[in-house]
């Protein structure tokens, strides 16, 4: 969902629609929003992105989703079964679900329930009291044929392909648009069960694979086989997935910071020794990965990578795959440095979202940054922790060209918007600039680690990550945050030789913007304090050429000096 030339980029939408084209010849959808308070949004807009008093009152527990998926029809139908607990005594719940498919029915405790849908929204009236701190259940019968994906996975729904026998190649995608485009559940992502049980039913030899552990597999009349997948943690609704085929399945273990951990790799059959060599990255990963955020966010769970008949999706426990076997974005380097060429892409961005999504969780997709950032910038840790930190440095600074600063990172609130597709790698050098201004690698690696515990299995908005960075940095980053968030303007050095001095200030800046900078002059490397006003000191030597560090993204300006 993003301009960039990232994993998932910003899924088609027919309101604000700008094709380019970057680099490498390869075209880019991107969701437009130059101004993103005349957005014309809809009722169905906050139906969709509000906590309306209809999802407010209870609190999601558990579900158990069990469908039949019919390859030839590509068609879904079953049931959903809703545990929650009642927070407030109300009578009105929301469930969500999107055309074509179908509401059969809303049942608890054995009644039929009426209800009044609006869109793609549900209101059930529930007939019995609905008493505070009690835990209740809602089935909810369901059927139909989902949207199929125009263009996975930047346009949400279901892919339906084949492999090259002619089996059946079946997969979702759908984050932005909705889990709801193909089960109905409370689509909002400030609410997570504790738990989920996956149970699909799909036609021989197929297979399903889920998120979390195969707890069963129960064979059925008909030649169909029931596949049973139990969730043990916290799972948003966008990261539970379906992926069936005939797949080939090869596993490894890994002893992680908690101990042995199962990685399990499913593929189709003619891609096998492929697989077998290209996973080699997984492993390679979770050494990085763990060493710079912490443990795995889901060792009950496991780790999967799964292939899949679109490039890949994030899914908890259960990441997707479909980028060829080759290295690099589909074999590009978003850097054009050689670097991007040294890992798969699709394996590292896509595993580092356990950490930034799975595990850490926007409550609102106006903060998808909080996802995006921080694990475009997993991609230069991957390189720092195996190549230096050299590597990594070179990887973000050359993916710089694929900035637009456009328009704000940070969303509209409460309409189910995105904020600017420059939360991908102009994300990732915010993040790597705040690196610099805190000068201490290990304060930087622990503030990470911190962070994956702190806000363990939880949704947290934009304000949660800045007020736990600027307390454990010590740094006032309200301002910082301000310039690079909620503006496009890159912060611009400017500066003059008067005499032996040199004048230096922040231009294109907010108010009380203070970030120091590095700046290198000869062998020589000096600390400046620039603010909004003009400063000057003697330190560096006049005539002499000098940069700012480029590890800073920001840009620099050469003026004359004012006439006296």
């Amino acid at each position: 969902m993003t301009i960039q030339i990232m994993e998932k980029l910003f899924l088609l939408n027919p309101r604000f629609i700008v094709i380019f084209s970057l680099g490498f010849s390869i075209f880019f959808s991107y969701g437009l929003q130059a101004q993103q308070s005349t957005i014309p949004y809809s009722r169905q807009d906050s139906l969709r992105g509000s906590i309306t008093p209809e999802r407010a009152w209870w609190d999601l527990v558990y579900y158990h989703l069990d469908i039949e998926v019919d390859p030839n029809k590509k068609s879904i139908h079953g049931k959903n079964t809703v545990h929650y607990k009642v927070l407030k005594q109300e009578e009105t719940l929301q469930i969500d679900l999107q055309e074509p498919m179908e509401i059969h029915g809303f049942y608890q405790e054995g009644t039929e329930l009426r209800y009044r849908q609006e869109g793609n929204a549900y209101f059930v009236q529930l007939a019995s009291p609905q008493e505070v701190g009690t835990v209740r259940k809602l089935e909810v019968r369901y059927g139909g044929k989902p949207r199929i994906s125009p263009n996975p996975p930047w346009s949400g729904g279901l892919t339906w392909e084949k492999d090259q026998k002619g089996k059946p190649f079946i997969a979702n995608s759908n984050q932005g648009d909705g889990a709801s485009l193909w089960w109905p559940c409370k689509d909002h992502m400030y609410d997570e069960p504790d738990s989920m049980l996956i149970s699909v039913t799909v036609p021989d030899p197929l297979m399903n694979v889920s998120n979390g552990r195969l707890r069963s597999r129960e064979k059925q009349a008909n030649d169909k086989t029931t596949f049973h997948w139990f969730v043990s943690n916290p799972i948003s609704n966008y990261g539970v997935n379906i992926s069936i085929a005939d797949y080939a399945h090869f596993s490894e273990e890994y002893l992680g910071e908690k101990g042995p951990l199962s990685m399990d790799y499913y593929v189709l059959k003619e891609n096998l020794e492929k697989a077998r060599v290209q996973f080699k990255d997984a492993p390679r990963l979770m050494r990085a990965f763990e060493h710079w955020f912490g443990p795995y966010p889901f060792y009950e769970d496991g780790f999967k990578l799964i292939e899949v008949p679109y490039l890949g999706m994030e899914h908890q426990s259960a990441v997707t795959y479909g980028n060829g076997y080759q290295q690099g974005y589909k074999g590009k380097d978003f850097s054009e440095t050689g670097w991007g060429l040294t890992f798969d892409y699709i394996i590292i961005h896509e595993a580092g979202h356990e950490w930034f999504a799975n595990n850490i969780t926007y409550r609102d997709i106006a903060d998808m940054w909080i996802h995006e950032s921080f694990t475009t910038y997993s991609e230069s840790l991957f390189l720092d922790y195996h190549y230096g930190v050299l590597a990594g440095n070179a990887y973000l600074q050359g993916a710089r060209q694929v900035i637009r600063n456009d328009i704000p990172i940070i969303g509209d609130y409460e309409v189910n918007q995105r904020g600017s597709g420059d939360m991908y790698f102009k994300g990732a050098n915010i993040l790597h600039t705040l690196r610099q201004w805190i000068d201490q690698d290990e304060k930087w690696r622990a503030i990470l680690r911190k962070m994956n515990h702190q806000f363990y299995h939880q949704t947290v908005s934009t304000e949660d990550i800045e007020g736990f960075l600027a307390q454990e940095t010590g740094l006032s980053l309200r301002p910082f945050f301000d310039q690079y968030l909620r503006t496009a303007k890159v912060p611009l050095f400017q500066y003059y030789w008067k005499g032996e001095r040199l004048h230096y200030r922040w231009q294109e800046v907010v108010k009380d913007f203070s970030m120091p900078i590095k700046v290198h002059q000869g062998e020589q490397t000096y600390w400046l304090s620039p603010t909004g006003t003009w400063q000057s000191t003697d330190r560096l030597q006049a005539g002499i050429m000098f940069e700012t560090d480029p590890n800073f993204y920001s840009y620099t300006q050469q003026i004359q000096p004012p006439s006296e």
